[in-house]
């Protein structure tokens, strides 16, 4: 998570949404920022936490932006990156696991340590399901959000890519993929929401 308070910019980061370029490219520009383990601070503590206390002790009261991406692919990307070599050997690597097998790990009543991934949707939203940002980008439109931090910024903002998870094969089979939409399925709503508005969801946040 970053905050730029004269461009009043708040940046949530949702994992495996190419969070890393976005902080590489806005770090000169920010005043405060989280990283390694407070780096994904979800949309709810930042509402709970972390805005009350901007707004008393800075009188800034940022716009919320993050971005989500396509839940299938979200979850890929994180079975690539545990597929990786510097997860051999540890808890939560994936080796020898089927994309259909992590899937299943991951929606699960009590999900293994290598399938502990969370999800977009609670890191979005509130206990209640109300979208905690300001400006929801999809990961698959990203012409929409570069537009929005050139804007924003006023300069041209490049997001370089960094943490690429390997190129690993990694099929879901028909009858996996309507488990995990059954699983899931308000992200998946939340996900077509954020498509029809063209890849970019604006919310009012009382």
């Amino acid at each position: 998570m970053l905050i730029c308070s004269r461009e009043n910019f708040a940046f949530i980061a949702v994992p495996k949404t190419g969070t890393t370029a976005v902080e590489m490219a806005l770090k000169p520009r920010a005043d405060i920022i989280l990283t390694k383990f407070r780096k994904h601070i979800t949309a709810q503590r930042f509402h709970n936490k972390i805005a009350p206390f901007l707004d008393e002790v800075f009188d800034l009261r940022p716009d919320r932006v993050a971005v989500m991406r396509d839940p299938v692919e979200q979850i890929r990307s994180w079975y690539r990156y545990r597929a990786g070599s510097r997860q051999k050997g540890t808890e939560t690597a994936t080796h020898g696991l089927s994309f259909d097998e992590f899937v299943a790990d991951v929606i699960a009543d009590d999900p293994p340590p290598h399938a502990g991934i969370g999800s977009q949707w609670n890191m979005l939203t509130s206990g209640k399901g109300a979208v905690l940002v300001h400006h929801l980008f999809a990961h698959e439109a990203p012409v929409a959000f570069r537009g929005f931090l050139n804007d924003r910024f006023g300069e041209e903002i490049r997001l370089k890519p960094k943490n690429v998870s390997p190129q690993v094969d990694a099929p879901l089979s028909p009858s996996m993929l309507a488990r995990l939409r059954a699983a899931r399925a308000e992200e998946f709503a939340l996900y077509d929401r954020l498509m029809d508005a063209g890849g970019h969801l604006v919310t009012r946040i009382g």
